[in-house]
C-alpha cells in the first residue's frame, strides 16, 4: 500500500507545534507496518536546508517561475520526503505561516493551494513515474484542498483521510481568492467549501474526504457539540460515522530523558538524580534563583486564548506569591507577550520568559521542571503533558479533550490505587486553576509520595505503534484493493524521474511536459546547493 502523507510541517525539517511532531513520527511508525509512506510538504528555507540526499525529481515550468519537486530523506531517519519548491511562495524568513513580525502571510491561500495541487498530481501518478498513492492522508487546513481536488478531477482517484489537529484553525479566506487557488466557483456553496461567506480550507477537507480523524477520542466526541465544534459541528455530526478519534503518540527516540542530548544530565525512573542536576542547570540558564527545593513550574505553550494565557497572566502574581518559580517558553498574542516580558523584569529570579520556540530549551524545561502548567479551554490532544510525564514533570491540566484521555488526576482514590499521573481541574477559571496548583504544591512537599507519582508518570507509554495500527485499519477499509508493495525500509536517494504536468499562473496543473534532465537538471541541482550554502552562513 502506498500512502502520501501531506502536512505543512514535520520535525526535524520544520516545526511550530504538535503537527510537526506528529508528521515526523507517524509516517515512520506506518512504515514499520509495511506501508510505503511518503511525506510531502512545502520547501520552506529551513526544510530545504535540512533535507538529506536532495535531488530534483521534476521541474514544472510556470510563467511565474519554475516549481521544483525535490526528493530526499528525513535527516537521520531515512523517511522519503518530497518538497514542493516554489521559491516565490516558500523561500521566506519567519515561520511557515507568519512573517518575522508575527503577521500571517497575505498569500497563505495561494501558498497552500499550490502545495495541494502539486500533492494531488503527485498522488495521481502524474509527477513521479511508477509511483501513485492508494491513500492520501491530508493534515489540518493547510492540506484541506487536497480531498476536493482529488474528488472533483477526472481520472484516477486515491482514497482520502483528513486529520483535524485543531478545529479552531480553519484556513478562512475571502471568496476573491477562488481564481488564484485553482478551485471552481461551483464549490463555493454551503454544501461545498463556503463557510459564512468565506472559503474554508478546513471545511473542504472535512466535506470531501472519505474518512475523518482527529487526535484523541474525547476531542472527537467534543467537536460534535456546539461548544467545541467551532461552527462545523453540524457538518461533523452529519459525517459522524466517518469520524474517528485516534490518540497521538510520542516519539520516544526524541523525547526520552535517558538519552536526551540536550540535557545537563540524563536520568531514568529508577535513578532520578540526573533530574536534580537538570533543575539546577535550568535555573542558572534562565537567571532564576538556584534552589533545588523550590517548586519550578514550566509553561510551554502558545500564548493564546485556547491555552488560557489570559487567565495565567492575570493570576501571575497569585502564582508567584506561592513561593514557586515559573519559566515560560512560547509565543502568540503580541500584547500578552510584551506584558509577560515586563513581568519577568519585575519578578527577577522567580519568573523567566522566553518568547519563541527553541527545541533544545523545550527539552531542558521538561527535564528541569517539577511541574508543567498546561491549562486549556479546549485541547485536541496535548502532546506537551505527555512529554512532561516521560521526564517526571507532573502536569497540571484542565480535564478536557485529549488531556482527559491521558492524565489521571491525583485524587484520594487514584493515589491509593496507584494510577495518578498529574493534577486536573474542571472549569476554565482562575480559582479552579489555582486550587489545582495548590494541590500540586502540597503534594510536592511530600517527597516519598511525589517520587512515587513521578515514576508512575514516567512509566506511562504512549508510543505510536497502536495508533499507527488504527490508521492502517482505516487505510485498508477505504482502499481495500491496494496491493502489497515491497519496498526497502531505507531505500537509496530518489532517482530523477519524469512526469507530465504544467503549472499556469494560477497554479492550475494541466497536462504538458515536465522539464527534467540535461542542463536544466544540473542547473537546478546547483540552485539547491547555492541556496543551502546561503542558509548555512
Amino acid at each position: 500500500m502506498r500512502v502520501l502523507f501531506a502536512s505543512a510541517e514535520a520535525f526535524p525539517l520544520v516545526k511550530t507545534g504538535g503537527l510537526g511532531d506528529v508528521s515526523g513520527a507517524l509516517p515512520r511508525a506506518l512504515r514499520e507496518l509495511g506501508i510505503d509512506v511518503r511525506l510531502i510538504l512545502p520547501a520552506y528555507r529551513q526544510a530545504l536546508s535540512a533535507l538529506a540526499d536532495k535531488s530534483v525529481v521534476a521541474q514544472i515550468p510556470s510563467r511565474n517561475g519554475t516549481i521544483h519537486l525535490i526528493g530526499g530523506r528525513m535527516p537521520g531517519r531515512g523517511l522519503p520526503v518530497w518538497l514542493v519548491d516554489a521559491p516565490a511562495l516558500y523561500d521566506r524568513p519567519g515561520t511557515p505561516y507568519r512573517d518575522e513580525a508575527g503577521c500571517e502571510w497575505p498569500d497563505n491561500a495561494q501558498r497552500f493551494a499550490t502545495f495541494c495541487h502539486m500533492a494531488a498530481h503527485l498522488a495521481r501518478g502524474e509527477l513521479v513515474s511508477g509511483w501513485q498513492a492508494d491513500v492520501v492522508h491530508a493534515n489540518d487546513w493547510h492540506a484541506g484542498l487536497l480531498p476536493p481536488l482529488l474528488a472533483k478531477q477526472p481520472g484516477y482517484r486515491p482514497a482520502t483521510v483528513f486529520t483535524i489537529h485543531n478545529l479552531a484553525y480553519q484556513g478562512l479566506f475571502p471568496p476573491s481568492v477562488l481564481p488564484s487557488i485553482g478551485v471552481s466557483g461551483d464549490l463555493f456553496t454551503p454544501d461545498g467549501i463556503e463557510f459564512h461567506g468565506k472559503v474554508s480550507f478546513l471545511k473542504a477537507g472535512i466535506r470531501f474526504s472519505d474518512r475523518i480523524t482527529t487526535v484523541s477520542p474525547s476531542y472527537a466526541r467534543e467537536i460534535l457539540t456546539p461548544d467545541y465544534g467551532c461552527g462545523l459541528d453540524g457538518l461533523l455530526r452529519a459525517r459522524a460515522n466517518d469520524l474517528s478519534g485516534i490518540l497521538n503518540g510520542v516519539d520516544y527516540d526524541v523525547w526520552n530523558p535517558s538519552h536526551d542530548e540536550y540535557l545537563a544530565a540524563n536520568f531514568t525512573a529508577d535513578d532520578l538524580s540526573g533530574k536534580r542536576a537538570c533543575k539546577l542547570a535550568l535555573q542558572r540558564e534562565l537567571g532564576l534563583t538556584v534552589d533545588p527545593d523550590r517548586p519550578l513550574i514550566a509553561w510551554l505553550s502558545r500564548i493564546t486564548d485556547q491555552k488560557m494565557a489570559d487567565v495565567v497572566y492575570h493570576a501571575l502574581h497569585m502564582i508567584l506569591e506561592r513561593d514557586v518559580q515559573l519559566a515560560l517558553l512560547g509565543e502568540g498574542d503580541p500584547v500578552l507577550e510584551a506584558k509577560l516580558q515586563d513581568s519577568a523584569q519585575h519578578y527577577r529570579g522567580r519568573l523567566a520568559v522566553r518568547i519563541g520556540y527553541e527545541e533544545p530549551l523545550a527539552h531542558r524545561l521538561q527535564a528541569g521542571a517539577d511541574l508543567l502548567l498546561h491549562p486549556s479551554r479546549f485541547e485536541p490532544c496535548g502532546l506537551t503533558p505527555l512529554y512532561a510525564m516521560r521526564y517526571g514533570t507532573l502536569p497540571i491540566v484542565r480535564h478536557v479533550g485529549g488531556l482527559s484521555d491521558t492524565i489521571v488526576d491525583a485524587t484520594e482514590w487514584t493515589i491509593r490505587g496507584g494510577s495518578a499521573t498529574g493534577f486536573a481541574f474542571r472549569e476554565p477559571t482562575t480559582s479552579a486553576m489555582l486550587g489545582c496548583l495548590d494541590r500540586a504544591i502540597a503534594f510536592h512537599a511530600r517527597p516519598t509520595r511525589w517520587h512515587r507519582m513521578q515514576r508512575r508518570a514516567m512509566s506511562r507509554h504512549f508510543d505510536w505503534s497502536e495508533s499507527a495500527r488504527r490508521y492502517f485499519a482505516i487505510y485498508r477499509k477505504i482502499a481495500p484493493n491496494a496491493a502489497v508493495v515491497h519496498f526497502e525500509r531505507d531505500p537509496p536517494p530518489l532517482a530523477q524521474r519524469h512526469g507530465s504536468v504544467h503549472v499556469t499562473d494560477h497554479q492550475h496543473v494541466q497536462h504538458g511536459r515536465v522539464s527534467v534532465g540535461g542542463g536544466e537538471q544540473g542547473e537546478t541541482s546547483a540552485t539547491i546547493r547555492m541556496r543551502a550554502a546561503r542558509q548555512s552562513r
